[in-house]
């Protein structure tokens, strides 16, 4: 079911933009891309899946923006769009992955060099099975989140409308422990591909902004929000558990593109509470008492990537109040958000993690004031 709200909130940004952009002389844009790699080895359990070289293709639909509205102009003119990908990981156990979703295109050094960030849903031919396939530790369930990184050298209308670019690429499957187990995948890769543009090019016009129509202040802000979802403990069957995650942060916009945040939030995760039984039940020796308490407190700094009504959220916490000492005292959290009504409701999806572990996939609805 978690998998079918993060599918509809990705078409629903999808869309929004799309409509949007059907009274704007954008331009559309095509390109595939072939590539290959190699797995990150990020946690000790991870070895016995590295048996080869993971290869994939990527394709790519995207709108040019041509400076229709002020955030194109602010932004250099960056493409969006939607991305299919298939990768296919050379291991017997972790199989093959199949992604759909969002990208977002940015361009610098005379739009030679483009960086392309991309997240979506993905879905894995050969999930964990206790009889089946017990030794995938890395996808607990068939759906999952995927998020991607390209960076690549472009060049444009080469042969007519057809160019040629490569580059390096970062790939990301994880179902954020909505259910273990759930260590991810990461690879790092080279790729290179072909882009085609289906309009005749368009040259964009230098950026006639001033300074003075760049400038942006704004009052601090101050936000609440709730983010919730359901997840599971480390161990494998014990049940999917809802989670609260209540945050209080004053934020204050230090351009058009980005602000600063501060906060502190309150995690009420009831798969923690029933990990702590777990643990005190079958570990005695551990003298963990069963009573403990689950509940923890973070404070947090943070940085927020405005794009119109679009935003990627990246924040770092420290927990002051923790006394189940499961996890490392440092969290993080990277995600996305959209919003409403002049920018003082906002919803978005975004994953809790320590290190490269993730802890939950969360879904926020909250207000600015």
């Amino acid at each position: 079911m978690r998998e079918i709200v993060v599918s509809i909130y990705i078409w629903l940004l999808l869309t929004s933009s799309v409509v949007r952009s059907q009274d704007f002389k954008d331009t559309n844009a095509f390109d595939a891309n072939y590539f290959t790699g190699n797995i990150m080895a990020h946690s000790p359990d991870l070895h016995h899946l590295i048996t080869g070289h993971p290869e994939g293709v990527m394709l790519a639909f995207s709108k040019q923006t041509h400076g229709s509205e002020e955030w194109h102009k602010v932004y250099n003119y960056p493409d969006y769009g939607v991305y299919f990908l298939h990768q296919d990981f050379k291991n017997q156990y972790l199989g093959q992955n199949f992604a759909i979703g969002l990208h977002y295109n940015f361009y610098f050094l005379k739009r030679n060099l483009q960086f392309r960030v991309s997240q979506g849903i993905a879905m894995t031919t050969k999930p964990h099975d206790n009889q089946t396939n017990y030794k995938n530790g890395a996808f607990g369930s068939r759906f999952m989140e995927n998020t991607n990184f390209l960076l690549s050298y472009k060049k444009e209308n080469i042969i007519d409308r057809f160019g040629l670019h490569a580059g390096l690429m970062f790939t990301h499957f994880s179902n954020g422990r909505i259910k273990s187990p759930n260590s991810g995948i990461n690879t790092y890769n080279v790729f290179a591909g072909v882009n085609y543009n289906l309009n005749e090019p368009v040259v964009n016009k230098p950026d006639s902004l001033s300074k003075a129509t760049l400038k942006f202040t704004e009052p601090i802000k101050f936000n609440a929000v709730l983010r919730t979802g359901v997840n599971e403990s480390l161990i494998v069957g014990s049940g999917q558990k809802p989670f609260y995650h209540i945050g209080f942060y004053a934020d204050k916009r230090l351009s058009r593109k980005s602000a600063i945040q501060f906060g502190t939030e309150l995690f009420l995760t009831n798969s923690f509470k029933s990990f702590i039984n777990y643990k005190a039940a079958a570990y005695p020796e551990s003298n963990l008492d069963p009573d403990t308490d689950y509940k923890r407190i973070g404070i947090f700094i943070g940085h927020e990537l405005f794009i119109n009504r679009l935003s990627f959220e990246a924040q770092v916490g420290y927990y002051v109040y923790k006394p189940f000492k499961q996890d490392i005292a440092i969290y993080d959290r990277v995600g996305i958000k959209y919003y409403f009504w002049d920018h003082k409701l906002f919803t978005g999806v975004g994953v809790k993690t320590h290190g490269f572990l993730a802890e939950a996939m969360e879904f926020a609805i909250g207000i600015r004031f």
